[in-house]
């Protein structure tokens, strides 16, 4: 079980604001040691304060408006791209895409829908040049579920800086619009709010993660190449998770080293259970190392198995590729989502 020491330290008061060595002296959680729904709770909780160290705390949700500034429409045989704005706080608008697919019948599942580190931003999943590997919001839409493709921050559109603003890392501010378009989801007459899911590529790949962690509305997840434990990421050098577009504390406060990280993604995974998480990490993925993901699924899959009799809830697929989004593989999670959010 969890010390007391350790859940007194993460829930005091000044949690949010201790230094690297205060949380160096306090043990990590023992996720082997989960026996229960009570203890994964506790953990759970323990678990969103360790990345709020780093990421910075989740703020407050404010009262906001959910109605949507159209810009422009295309429409295409399947579906109608949409470019919207939507409130994430005051004082800033997200650019967007909707995809609403044609002819439904009934409340339609629906999917946020998170690119990769691209120029483009939000261009790429709904087919706007890239990689056509990464066009999973326009073959979603296909599929028949409403998407919603955000810019993150200082990609594509997104001007905003969340530094400015108050923010710790970019990381924060991208699960705070996240959540924003969630919102949005939820308010569209045609969606089904309670059938949401996300869907991401690398950058994508673990922002569908961390947005999903503290928003539980996320009910279904597919990940690809987004992650892998946190010595094993270019053999325990954090240095690419501490640049301005991630987590600066990384560097800054707990200098690139992986045994100081107060997270890491096993626990984020076992903070995801039971909801239905697919996988998708490549063999040759040179980003994310395939033998970290492989640990991060043993631990979590204990957690899923035993704990919430879940075990076909959590998918890992290791194909025989690179840093890539396979067409066979992306069909293995389309089913996926299907059998979980219709």
């Amino acid at each position: 079980m969890v010390e007391r020491t350790r859940r007194d330290f993460l829930f005091g008061a000044m949690a949010m604001t201790l230094h690297k060595a205060d949380w160096t002296q306090t043990p990590r959680l023992d996720l082997a040691a989960l026996r229960s729904r009570r203890d994964w709770q506790k953990a759970r909780e323990q678990i969103l304060t360790g990345m709020q160290l780093v990421m910075g705390q989740l703020p407050e949700p404010k009262k906001l408006s959910n109605e949507i500034t159209t810009l422009s429409s295309v429409e295409t045989s399947a579906f109608t791209q949409t470019k919207i704005k939507y409130i994430a706080e005051p004082g800033d608008l997200v650019d967007a895409y909707l995809l609403v697919p044609k002819a439904l019948k009934r409340k339609a599942p629906a999917m946020l829908c998170l690119h990769q580190t691209i120029k483009i931003g939000k261009g790429e999943p709904v087919g706007l040049g890239g990689n056509p590997n990464l066009h999973y919001a326009k073959e979603l839409a296909e599929r028949g579920y409403v998407c919603i493709v955000p810019d993150y921050p200082y990609l594509g559109e997104n001007t905003f800086d969340p530094y400015k603003h108050g923010y710790l890392s970019c990381t924060m501010k991208g699960i705070v619009n996240h959540r924003r378009a969630v919102d949005v989801l939820q308010s569209l007459a045609m969606v089904d709010k309670r059938r949401i899911g996300s869907i991401g590529h690398s950058l994508g790949g673990h922002n569908t993660l961390f947005v999903a962690a503290f928003d539980e509305r996320i009910r279904a997840m597919v990940t690809s190449c987004g992650f892998t434990k946190a010595s094993k990421y270019y053999n325990g050098n954090l240095k690419g998770w501490g640049g301005e577009r991630y987590m600066p504390l990384v560097e800054k406060q707990y200098h690139n080293d992986p045994n100081q990280l107060p997270f890491d993604f096993p626990e984020i995974l076992v903070a995801l259970a039971p909801r239905p998480l697919f996988i998708n990490a490549p063999l040759h993925d040179s980003n994310f190392e395939v033998s970290g993901v492989r640990d991060c699924e043993a631990v979590a899959r204990p957690v899923y198995q035993k704990i919430f009799r879940a075990d076909t809830h959590l998918v890992a697929m290791y194909p025989d590729a690179g840093h890539e989004f396979p067409p066979a593989i992306r069909q293995q999670a389309y089913a996926f989502l299907d059998r979980h959010l219709s």
